[in-house]
């Protein structure tokens, strides 16, 4: 079974898993809310088990369980500080997900209620207080409101259906080693698309599918095993920033990202990928109009920021030192090359940065063409062009492109440009990358080889005879002549056509007279 084979059959599985939760909230509250109280649960199943595990490694020697240990003081104070110290938080025996999935399981003998969840979410902020992990645990659970009346107008009531989606989500497998879907991301874009489309939310600002993130994180590894740091200063759920730590070692992770829930579940990501505290630094702020880490230079950079999104292009960034070397602003209704001009501007001299835009970055006008002509003439940054399927993200169904900046590039360099737009699998609501297609961009930008009607290694010169124009179709030609028509055959068809209708007519006409019409 490929990757991409496996890829489907997890996320089959775990939608139909949604689906039965998704079932017990419906008719308690709004769709788009569904998503906030499974993935908080999912979550904390995850912080859960993580403690329970370490504490049971810690106890090993000392043939003692946690909770019997949690109830030692001398025990719960070392215990404490290594846990904290490890894994940046606590979550007490009283409050392990196991301990609840007991008392559910008992039934009516149980003591589970979701004031205790409320209390283990409390604790397991508390705990991080004045700890370094602070900033990383503080409102991770603001959106799964458990004392909210849309659960149940008693405690008895969010009591019975928060303990429903507690049985389901302790059987969804996302600690296994083969697991090869992003628990959290995946359950985020399935949960919009089926759920939240009366709210307005675009999960392809949010979730970068597997095989688009594959690209871009094997772009910029390309030919190393680790690397210093990543940004994406459009994080979404994180996705992004995760796909490029399988395909390399990263030190870091930096991330920015404006909408506060999706924060959230980018801090929950990283958490549940088992990237400790210490590894990852995610601000939430609008990273156009507040940047949040503008003193540092990145090795990589990946993104799929929102398209075409609105922006205020206010005079005060002409001084900006991010935009104030192109004499250009992007536009307000367009924020497309300020993302461009804001990543280029972090990017360290040795990095690699990837984003996904849409298709009108390579050719608008005005001051997009001016932004476009600087970074190609002036400083000849941009490295490759990839052009993608349509209808490859949840809630666009434009075809979208890849942008491959280096500030490293010699003069001579050429940029490559690759036709990837007409090579997918074809879905019943979304078109699919298969690991072959994949495999192919890469290999094609790794060998910049020109290949008859897929790529093209242009030189700048050529860039500049089109005016700086990137639209693929003027560099990579798809097209395919159709087969000379034979005049001669055609017209013979059509008079034993001619022939054929003549006869039915004949045939037509006896009928009528028979019938007396």
């Amino acid at each position: 079974m490929t990757t991409s084979e496996k890829q489907r059959q997890q996320q089959a599985e775990l939608h139909k898993k949604l689906w039965a939760m998704a079932n017990d909230l419906r008719g308690q509250m709004d769709a788009n809310e569904f998503k906030d109280y499974i993935l908080g649960l999912i979550f904390y199943r995850y912080l859960s088990e993580k403690v329970e595990a370490r504490a049971k490694k810690l106890l090993k020697d000392d043939n003692i369980a946690y909770a019997e240990a949690w109830a030692n003081e001398e025990y719960r104070e070392d215990l404490a500080e290594y846990l904290i110290d490890e894994l940046g938080y606590v979550v007490e025996p009283q409050f392990l997900f196991s301990r609840f999935l007991e008392e559910i399981e008992k039934g009516a003998n149980g003591n589970f209620d979701v004031e205790m969840l409320q209390n283990g979410v409390k604790a397991i902020e508390t705990s991080t207080l004045g700890t370094a992990s602070q900033d990383d645990f503080q409102n991770l659970f603001d959106d799964m409101d458990l004392a909210s009346s849309r659960l149940g107008r008693t405690v008895k009531d969010r009591t019975n259906l928060i303990s429903k989606v507690i049985v389901n989500i302790a059987s969804i497998p996302f600690l296994q080693d083969d697991v090869e879907i992003d628990v959290l991301g995946d359950a985020y874009e399935y949960m919009i698309s089926q759920f939240a489309a009366n709210a307005g939310k675009k999960a392809g600002e949010f979730y970068t599918p597997q095989q688009v993130s594959k690209i871009l994180a094997k772009i910029v590894t390309a030919d190393k095993s680790e690397i210093r740091d990543v940004y994406d200063g459009a994080c979404g759920s994180g996705s992004l920033l995760l796909r490029v730590g399988k395909e390399a070692k990263v030190h870091k992770y930096y991330g920015q990202e404006k909408v506060s829930t999706t924060y959230n579940l980018a801090r929950m990501n990283m958490l549940l990928h088992d990237v400790a505290y210490q590894r990852f630094d995610i601000q939430n702020a609008d990273t156009l109009e507040e940047p949040q880490h503008i003193d540092q230079r990145f090795e990589a950079i990946v993104a799929n920021p929102p398209y075409s999104a609105k922006w205020s292009a206010d005079d005060k960034f002409k001084e900006d030192e991010r935009f104030s070397g192109y004499a250009k602003l992007a536009p307000k209704s367009k924020a497309d090359f300020a993302f461009i001009q804001h990543f280029i501007h972090q990017l360290d001299d040795n990095g690699t940065m990837a984003v996904v835009l849409p298709h009108g970055v390579l050719f608008r006008g005005a001051a997009e063409a001016a932004i476009r002509k600087y970074l190609i003439e002036e400083k000849n940054y941009l490295d490759a062009v990839i052009g993608l399927p349509a209808n490859i993200f949840y809630g666009t169904s434009i075809p979208t492109c890849i942008l491959v900046f280096k500030k490293c590039r010699k003069q001579d360099d050429n940029v490559l440009l690759i036709d990837a737009s007409n090579e997918f699998e074809k879905g019943k609501n979304q078109n699919h990358l298969s690991d072959v297609h994949v495999e192919k961009i890469i290999a094609t930008f790794l060998s910049r080889e020109t290949i008859d009607k897929y790529s093209y290694a242009a030189t700048l010169e050529e860039i500049k005879e089109n005016d700086y124009n990137l639209n693929i179709p003027r560099y990579v030609d798809t097209f395919e002549e159709e087969e000379p028509i034979d005049l001669k055959v055609v017209e013979k068809r059509l008079k034993e056509i001619g022939e054929e209708i003549a006869e039915v007519d004949r045939e037509l006409e006896k009928y009528f007279e028979e019938l007396g019409v």
